[in-house]
C-alpha cells in the first residue's frame, strides 16, 4: 500500500506539499498540485481518514442530504449524488448520505460534531424550515434548489422559471392554444418546493403572455394516476392538443396510454417535457425537453462549498439557463381544413 511519502519520491516534492495538496492550507502551484494529483492516481494512495482529520481538524466528509419520498423521482436524485460525489472526491473528500427525515436535527449534528465539515441540501422548500438551522449554526452550506429568500445563502439550481416558460413559447409558435401541464405528484406543491412552483409560475406566466388556455394536473408518478389524469383532461378540455410533462416518472405510461386511446403523438397531441436527456432519447417518438442538468446541479454546489469553505465571503446564486432541445414529439396544430396553424408567433 502507498504511502505519503512514496507519493512525494513519485512526485518529486516534499513529504508537506504532498499534505498541502491533500489538505488545501496552503497555496501550492497548478503544475505541481497537478503533479501530485497524478502521483496519487497512479500509486493508488488513500490517506488514513482518522490521521487526516487529527491533523486538520476536519473530517473532509461532506453531507448530502437528499428526500426519500415516493413522490420524488429517484434517478435524478442519484445523478445528483452522483455530481456530488464525483467533483468531492476532485478535492480529496467524501460524501455523507442523509435523508431528509432528520430535518433540521440532521444539519444541526453535522455542525456541532465532526461527522461532516459541510452540508449540500436538496428538496429546497420555499419556505424551508433547515434554513433557520443553517443560520443559527453557521455550518458551510450550499442548496441545490433556491427559497423564496435566497439572501445570505449560496444556491445552485436550473432556472425552472424560464424553463417553464420556454416550453409554453415552443408549443404557442406552434399554434398551440389548449395545453395541460402534467406536473409533480400533489405532495410536492403542498410542501411547496421551489423547482415545482418555480416551473409552474413560468408556464403560467408563458401563457398568460401567448394567450394560451392552460390547465394544471399534478400526477402521482405511477400509470394509474398517468391513466387517470389524462383521462379527465381530455373529458374536460376535448380540443387539448399541447401536453407539458414535468414528473419524468409518468412519462413511459402518458405515451403509451395515448396510443391506445388512437392519439398519435405529434399529430394530435404535441409533448414537451422537464426530463433528463436520456429519458427524452429513450421515448418513440423522441420528447422536445428542457434538460434537467442534474448531475452539472451537483458538481456546482461542490465548487460552490468549496469555495465557501475556502473564506469565500461573497454569496453566490447560480441560475443554470435553461435549453430546450426540439425533437420529434412536437408539431404544428393542424386545420379543419389540413393545413398548419401558428408560426414563429
Amino acid at each position: 500500500m502507498a504511502t505519503l511519502a512514496d507519493v512525494a519520491r513519485h512526485a518529486g516534492v516534499a513529504a508537506s506539499t504532498v499534505s498541502y495538496v491533500l489538505s488545501g492550507k496552503r497555496s501550492v502551484s497548478e503544475a505541481t498540485r497537478d503533479r501530485v494529483r497524478r502521483s496519487i492516481e497512479l500509486l493508488n494512495y488513500h490517506p488514513h481518514a482518522g490521521a487526516r482529520a487529527l491533523a486538520s481538524s476536519k473530517s473532509h466528509v461532506l453531507a448530502l442530504i437528499v428526500p426519500l419520498r415516493s413522490d420524488m423521482y429517484v434517478p435524478v436524485m442519484m445523478e445528483i449524488a452522483i455530481g456530488v460525489v464525483t467533483k468531492a472526491r476532485e478535492y480529496g473528500h467524501d460524501v455523507l448520505l442523509m435523508t431528509n427525515d432528520e430535518g433540521s436535527e440532521g444539519i444541526r449534528r453535522v455542525a456541532s460534531s465532526s461527522r461532516a465539515d459541510a452540508v449540500i441540501l436538496t428538496d429546497v422548500g420555499m419556505q424551508d424550515d433547515r434554513i433557520a438551522m443553517i443560520k443559527k449554526t453557521g455550518v458551510d452550506a450550499v442548496l441545490i434548489g433556491i427559497p423564496a429568500d435566497p439572501a445570505g445563502l449560496d444556491c445552485v439550481d436550473l432556472d425552472f422559471a424560464e424553463a417553464g416558460r420556454l416550453c409554453v413559447e415552443h408549443l404557442a409558435q406552434l399554434g398551440h392554444r389548449v395545453v395541460a401541464f402534467l406536473g409533480e405528484a400533489d405532495g410536492v406543491y403542498r410542501r411547496h418546493i421551489g423547482f415545482a412552483e418555480r416551473t409552474l409560475r413560468g408556464i403560467q406566466a408563458g401563457a398568460a403572455a401567448r394567450g394560451v388556455d392552460l390547465v394544471h394536473r399534478p400526477c402521482e408518478g405511477n400509470y394509474e394516476a398517468a391513466a387517470g389524469t389524462l383521462a379527465r383532461i381530455l373529458e374536460e378540455r376535448p380540443r387539448t392538443t399541447g401536453l407539458i410533462v414535468q414528473n419524468e416518472a409518468i412519462i413511459p405510461p402518458l405515451m403509451s396510454l395515448l396510443r391506445t386511446s388512437g392519439r398519435a403523438v405529434p399529430e394530435d397531441v404535441s409533448i414537451v417535457a422537464l426530463c433528463p436527456d436520456q429519458i427524452a432519447e429513450q421515448t418513440a417518438p423522441r420528447l422536445t425537453s428542457v434538460t434537467i442538468p442534474a448531475t452539472e446541479l451537483g458538481t456546482r454546489a461542490v465548487g460552490l462549498l468549496m469555495r465557501r469553505m475556502a473564506g469565500d465571503g461573497v454569496r453566490e446564486l447560480q441560475l443554470i439557463p435553461p435549453s430546450l432541445t426540439i425533437r420529434g414529439s412536437t408539431a404544428q396544430v393542424a386545420t379543419l381544413d389540413g393545413n398548419s396553424a401558428g408560426g414563429n408567433g
